[in-house]
């Protein structure tokens, strides 16, 4: 039996780790320190994607009834920014947990040799903080974070990186995720996408991004293993 894939790229937040109620604690713990009102988890849930820094802004312009853009070009959001990033650092691994199969999944894909890639739009200080958290940073050939290129998903670089990279074909070379912008990256780079449904998906079935196959278990990713390497 001969492996369907060569190349494997992975998101991070809601593909491979459950991170969601660590990310809204540290958001809460900032907007207490400015005496700003709360968020909720599901808020939070819903603006996971394009990398805490967005999320940040989105959720300072819902509190404060601002746009996003008046947020981001605001005097004092270089300050609240600098502040979630300590509380961030603080509470990456507190809360956060791997979906079922995903560490032993990973482990057999790299016995039997297939290059397995993060790509994610979360920044590299908190990528690298979330991967240490969980002793996920071995398994991996490479990491691209959302300021790793000048571009991030779903513009499709860091597939093209990979590709080159790694000497890998197109059609040899897929990606995991669990959003629409999940799925536009890897249309973008021209590979294969398959995407899990528990992640999130800005509160959208997964289904209606149309990805090639939508795995309910992350250990569907071991079908074409030989025998041997699962």
């Amino acid at each position: 039996m001969t492996l369907s894939y060569d190349l494997i790229l992975f998101d991070l937040d809601g593909t491979l780790i459950e991170t969601a109620p660590e990310i809204a604690d540290a958001v809460n713990d900032t907007l207490t320190q400015f005496d700003l009102p709360l968020v909720t988890q599901q808020q939070v849930n819903d603006w996971i994607g394009h990398g805490t820094r967005e999320l940040l802004i989105q959720a300072l312009a819902h509190v404060g009834h601002e746009s996003p853009d008046s947020v981001r070009h605001s005097a004092r959001f270089k300050t609240i920014e600098a502040a979630f990033g300590g509380h961030y650092q603080r509470r990456c691994g507190t809360r956060s947990h791997l979906y079922p199969h995903v560490r032993e999944t990973l482990q057999a894909l790299r016995a039997a040799g297939v290059k397995l890639v993060v790509m994610t739009n979360k920044e590299g200080r908190y990528t690298q903080t979330v991967l240490d958290a969980h002793q996920l940073a071995p398994l991996f050939d490479h990491v691209i974070s959302g300021d790793t290129l000048p571009v991030k998903k779903p513009n499709p670089a860091g597939i093209l990186d990979c590709l080159a990279r790694f000497g890998v074909a197109e059609e040899r070379a897929l990606f995991v995720g669990d959003s629409s912008i999940d799925v536009a990256t890897a249309r973008n780079g021209g590979i294969a996408v398959w995407a899990l449904p528990y992640g999130y998906n800005m509160g959208e079935p997964i289904e209606a991004c149309k990805p090639d196959r939508v795995i309910n278990d992350f250990s569907a990713l071991l079908a074409n293993l030989p025998a041997a390497a699962t």
